[in-house]
């Protein structure tokens, strides 16, 4: 295949119930995936995400996870339909950068889910500790959002697309963020549905704890370019990728730059989406309209996907 592929990899709030629900039904790769998983943490995880409720699977302990086992799942059941398909470059956004990881090779399937589990239980305890929340600046500048964010003193998180913005903090500076926000030249500002106030300086503790855990953990040269959330810049040895996750906990997302990274010092000219709804689609069109991308997140989507790749 001549395209130059990157595989992208979804990050919490992009889940649903029924993720992978079919796939596992389907093909073996990816219901192994999900068997490995439940044995491993010694939880239902597969049931959560396939029968849910919402609720327990939107809980931070169980959506990482599950969100992690899900990408790769997908990626394992393409594999089954064309064989080893090579990308020369993988992204995640946020949660998703660890699942970019696993597709290469930086650590096993066992190793990930590991440290995804970890990080949720830590992100999850400085929620519990915290009064924070999160809001999307919709329609305004970079340079605007931060000054915004500097005035409320909260943090930005995302920098999701170009007018598509979020910020993090305590639930009370936010509230005053969203109520000033039109001062700041933003269309909408708008509180968003989470638990806490992730990535964040309110995720301190999670930060030190994860920074503990990934110093234990060994760590390979990715057998492919994985591109940094924090700073948009591919990270190759065992340090940079430490500090490139730890850092995520508690930096901003530069999604929008990833992707403009990869279009054009990475020159991909097709992109494969491994996670629930299209979200990283609907960002990447936002970011450079029209480019090709393939979202792989259940049996039809892949039948879909498969036909794509075959033609």
């Amino acid at each position: 295949m001549s395209k130059r592929i990157a595989f992208l990899f979804a990050g919490q709030g992009a889940q649903e119930v029924g993720m992978g629900k079919d796939l596992a039904g389907r093909y073996s790769a990816a219901a192994e995936l999900f068997q490995r998983a439940d044995a491993l943490l010694d939880r239902p995880l597969s049931q959560i995400a396939f029968e849910g409720p919402a609720e327990e699977l939107t809980k931070t302990i169980h959506c990482q996870p599950a969100l992690f086992v899900h990408g790769l799942a997908c990626l394992a059941a393409l594999r089954q339909e064309v064989g080893e398909i090579t990308a020369v470059a993988a992204a995640g956004l946020s949660l998703g950068e660890f699942t970019a990881h696993a597709s290469a090779g930086t650590f096993s399937f066992d190793t990930g889910l590991s440290l995804v589990a970890q990080r949720a239980a830590f992100m999850q305890e400085a929620c519990d500790a915290t009064v924070g929340a999160m809001a999307a600046m919709i329609g305004g500048e970079v340079a605007d959002v931060r000054q915004l964010a500097a005035e409320a003193d909260v943090d930005v998180a995302n920098i999701n697309a170009p007018g598509q913005i979020v910020i993090s903090g305590e639930e009370a500076k936010i509230a005053t963020a969203i109520g000033i926000a039109k001062n700041f030249n933003i269309r909408r500002a708008t509180k968003l549905e989470v638990a806490g106030a992730y990535h964040s300086r309110l995720m301190e503790s999670a930060y030190r704890k994860l920074g503990e855990v990934l110093d234990r953990t060994e760590l390979r040269t990715p057998d492919f370019t994985v591109i940094s959330n924090i700073d948009a810049q591919p990270v190759t040895d065992a340090a940079s990728i430490r500090n490139a996750l730890r850092e995520q906990v508690t930096g901003s997302v530069l999604w929008a730059d990833s992707l403009v990274r990869l279009i054009d010092e990475e020159k991909i000219d097709l992109f494969i989406e491994f996670g629930p709804k299209g979200v990283l689609a609907g960002l990447l069109n936002r970011t450079r309209k029209g480019t090709p991308i393939l979202s792989i997140s259940d049996v039809p989507s892949l039948e879909a996907a498969v036909a794509a790749l075959k033609a």
